[in-house]
């Protein structure tokens, strides 16, 4: 067994494409390998093989490695539900809600289910690509770190870090990052990988030598900035879709101060015929008024009923209830079908305060927050049209009315969802609606768009863009280096 670490010098560095990369080009070369992630901070997630759940870019790695997702790679999973506390997630199942400093102290434990993780997943295969979250040198957070340095002190293992040259300031990026790092920490940081970079190389490269020269490591690569490239992102919320030629549906999303798995709209950025835009803050109220669109999907929140106060202080409610009767459509998946609900009650408090707050009341249900998360991957058929979907469910809330009675599909051969009597109003606990290109048609054809064959299988895009990527690594990076990192 061998474990090579990517950290980055910042949040969305490209830890994560890097370690997806590079677990693409092993597994082609027949290496057992898998990815590993001690700590994750995010939002999307997804369902694991052994009906846990973990940040959605680790199961990315895990495709790109061809092996089932399992709990053991990302062991830790922190859900924020408020700017100072999260839901904490450990080796797959929900341990429990704690703030900032509490979770802090907890990381003495934690890291012992962090190795037992990593020790599980050593003995199942040969390879480990690990990746770190945010930036090593966090001086404040440095303290029983489990999640960078910490974690590869820990198991003993090399770290190659990445820095993001778009943004500007690699540089200085890379050296101050190795100046706050302690000597075995500098010593364990075999080299650097330069990514996103636009241009000519031979206008970088008297700053590569100066790197090498000035630190002493090498810079095992640098990687062009891929323009187009789509994959389930960590946390950023992607821009709108791709706009082709004609006719073009409108949706709106609004971006939830908690948003959850928005990686659900990844299909429709790239549908050639969908225009898609994310609506923040202060775009919606007094003076102002939503884009023209035919339909509004209402995301996952993590926090249903604080998601749901900032909807209407928004403006939303009215914004709504006005496209409604202009004839648009409305979706709700997992927490935005809470919403569309009369009532949203956690009388345990387990998304947030205690208490129950009143839904949009456009779908006749009531939804009802219990301990013990639904966790399962699903299959079945869009109701009545019967193309087949698949997906999965992540999700606290149990919902019951008369409105269910109408389903919008079938999962494992039970009803999902509710349509309301004239259709414009449409609910799901399925995450991944959009991925089967023939479902995605249906539902937009409810919407009005007639593009019969223009949606994307989503899940051979993926696959597509993970060997774009592995073939961008196999080309830019010295793996004849990497390898000698993993011990030829």
């Amino acid at each position: 067994m061998a474990t090579l670490m990517i950290q980055g010098t910042t949040s969305d560095a490209g830890k994560s494409t890097v370690v997806a990369g590079l677990c693409r080009v092993l597994a082609r070369r027949g290496v057992s390998v898998a990815p590993f992630k001690p700590q994750n901070m995010a939002l999307n997630s997804a369902v694991t093989v052994d009906g846990g759940e973990i940040g959605r870019s680790t199961a990315l790695q895990a495709l790109a490695a061809g092996v089932e997702p399992h709990s053991d790679m990302n062991p830790v999973l922190l859900k924020p539900e408020s700017d100072r506390g999260a839901q904490v997630i450990l080796r797959g199942r929900v341990l429990g809600h704690m703030d900032a400093l509490d979770y802090h102290a907890y990381k003495r434990t934690a890291r012992e289910s962090v190795l037992a993780a990593w020790q599980a997943l050593s003995s199942r295969y040969d390879v480990i690509i690990a990746e770190g979250a945010g930036s090593p040198a966090e001086i404040n957070l440095r303290a029983n770190d489990i999640a960078n340095m910490g974690f590869a002190e820990m198991v003993d293992c090399p770290v190659v870090l990445v820095g993001d040259i778009d943004r500007g300031g690699v540089f200085a990026q890379l050296v101050g990052t190795l100046e706050l790092l302690s000597e075995s920490e500098r010593s364990r940081t075999r080299g650097f990988i330069v990514n996103r970079f636009r241009g000519d190389i031979a206008l970088l490269e008297p700053g590569l030598d100066w790197l090498t020269e000035r630190t002493g490591k090498p810079v095992y690569g640098t990687l062009p900035y891929l323009q187009g490239l789509l994959l389930d992102a960590e946390d950023s919320i992607g821009r709108s879709g791709r706009v082709g030629q004609g006719y073009i549906l409108k949706v709106l999303v609004p971006a939830l101060p908690r948003i959850s798995n928005h990686n659900d709209f990844d299909p429709l950025r790239l549908h050639p015929q969908v225009e898609l835009s994310f609506i923040g803050p202060n775009q919606v109220g007094t003076g102002r008024s939503l884009p023209p669109a035919d339909l509004i999907i209402l995301p996952g929140s993590k926090s249903t009923q604080a998601d749901l106060a900032w909807l209407r202080a928004q403006g939303w409610e009215a914004a709504i209830q006005r496209h409604l009767r202009y004839g648009g459509k409305v979706l709700g998946i997992c927490g935005g079908f809470q919403m569309l609900g009369r009532m949203v009650h956690d009388p345990d408090g387990l998304e947030g305060p205690a208490g129950s707050s009143p839904g949009l009341g456009l779908l006749d249900v009531e939804t009802r927050m219990v301990a013990g998360k639904q966790l399962r991957n699903v299959s079945g058929r869009l109701l009545p049209e019967g193309m087949p979907i698949s997906g999965y469910e992540i999700h606290n809330g149990m919902s019951e009315g008369p409105a269910l009675a109408r389903p919008l599909c079938e999962l494992d051969g039970r009803p999902d969802g509710a349509v309301s009597d004239d259709g414009q109003i449409m609910g799901t606990y399925l995450h991944g609606l959009f991925d089967c290109p023939a479902a995605c048609e249906a539902l937009l054809a409810r919407c009005g768009l007639d593009a019969q064959g223009a949606a994307v299988d989503h899940q051979a895009h993926r696959e597509s863009e993970l060997d774009r990527l592995a073939d961008c690594l196999e080309a830019q990076l010295d793996m004849a280096a990497i390898e000698r990192l993993l011990g030829g």
